[in-house]
């Protein structure tokens, strides 16, 4: 009986425990599983979280390369250099009684500018007048003597010594005439002098002398001086290597046009064209005066003032400008950014040719119509993506 119970019981047991083990062995392998999973996504996450976004598109505004005319143009810096610069002197002694002009006053050939004291000048060339008619009575009663004496010497009623000394008396007289005209028309030319009047039309300048005070013929001071400002000149120089261009234009009589600039070169001042060259090179600076006239109708230009001359030598036709933003430099040499239709960028070497203003002609490595960059370049590298955004102002 005890045996057979002791069976049951051990046979009762055998599973139960083996439920038990399965039981334990699923609940482990849940476990496991779930910290499996958890791992998982914990590597996951941090791979994305280790994982660089994608690069957003850069921000760019761009504009077609286009065709225009470039002029072929040499800068050169200058001096603005009147034609004519006149210091007014007294061609007479006296005293200064008036002078006629304001300071500064636009002036024009033949206007009053000073007046001196005329009447030491008018006193004398009364007197020479009546000098004058003195000796012209002694001549007149002189010729009718010489013709009495002619008379009587061809009668043989007196000698002929006294028809040669009438004859050099009239020559005499006559020589006194001639004397006191031109007595009379140095005073009248002195009287003359006693109105200061310029000589030029021009600007007027600083008075330097005061009203009442003596002048002289011999002053090394100046009464005033004008300037002369419509024409004006522009005295610049250019590099020597530039001047056989120059002098080839100048040979077969071609007008240069020729422009004034501020110091800046970004306000444009007057328009000309070049004068002449001068006649040699600078050995010290390896350069060559040129020198350009303008009108100067507005008076823009003043004298000794300092301007950039931009000489236009020729012009490209048809060539493909862009703004010089888009042009930039790396050590291998100039390149810009082309669009491409994709929205990235090819950083594309270019050859420059001439600039003008801002923009600059490229001779090699550009077609009319290209997107380039202009603003924005610096955040790109060659394949890029960007984000074109329109030009600003618009």
């Amino acid at each position: 009986m005890a045996d057979e119970t002791e069976g049951r019981h051990g046979s009762a047991v055998a599973p139960r425990r083996w439920w038990t083990a399965a039981l334990v062995t699923g609940a482990l392998v849940v476990a496991l599983s779930i910290v499996g999973l958890r791992l998982h996504d914990e590597r996951s996450t941090a791979r994305a979280q280790a994982r660089p976004p994608a690069a957003a598109a850069a921000p760019v505004i761009a504009v077609p390369a286009r065709t225009r005319d470039m002029p072929v143009v040499l800068t050169g810096l200058g001096a603005v250099t009147p034609l004519n610069t006149v210091s007014i002197r007294s061609r007479v002694d006296g005293q200064l009684m008036s002078v006629r002009y304001q300071e500064g006053q636009l002036v024009k050939e033949g206007d009053l500018l000073a007046e001196i004291d005329p009447r030491p000048f008018q006193a004398l060339l009364v007197q020479y007048q009546g000098q004058l008619a003195r000796d012209q009575a002694l001549l007149d009663n002189a010729r009718l003597d010489l013709q009495r004496y002619r008379v009587l010497v061809a009668q043989d009623s007196i000698q002929r010594q006294q028809l040669d000394t009438q004859e050099s008396l009239v020559r005499q007289y006559e020589g006194a005439i001639k004397n006191d005209e031109g007595l009379i028309e140095s005073a009248t030319v002195n009287l003359t002098y006693c109105r200061v009047v310029s000589p030029i039309g021009g600007r007027v300048g600083l008075r330097l002398v005061d009203p009442g005070n003596i002048v002289h013929a011999t002053d090394t001071n100046a009464i005033v001086v004008i300037t002369q400002l419509q024409p004006i000149t522009v005295i610049f120089t250019i590099p020597e290597d530039s001047l056989p261009a120059v002098m080839a234009k100048l040979a077969h009589g071609v007008r240069m046009p020729a422009e004034a600039y501020d110091r800046e070169l970004r306000r444009k001042l007057a328009a000309g064209s070049l004068l002449t060259v001068d006649n040699q090179i600078d050995p010290t600076t390896g350069t060559v005066k040129l020198k350009a006239i303008f009108p100067n109708a507005d008076a823009a230009l003043f004298p000794s003032q300092f301007v950039n001359v931009r000489l236009q030598l020729d012009v490209e036709r048809g060539a493909i400008a862009v703004p010089a933003a888009a042009i930039q430099r790396s050590p291998q040499g100039t390149f810009v950014y082309v669009v491409r239709p994709d929205q990235t960028v090819e950083a594309r070497r270019v050859t420059l040719g001439v600039t003008d203003g801002d923009d600059v002609a490229v001779a090699k490595g550009l077609r009319a119509g290209e997107l380039v960059v202009v603003d924005g370049a610096e955040r790109l590298r060659d394949g890029s993506r960007v984000a074109l955004q329109p030009p600003r102002g618009r």
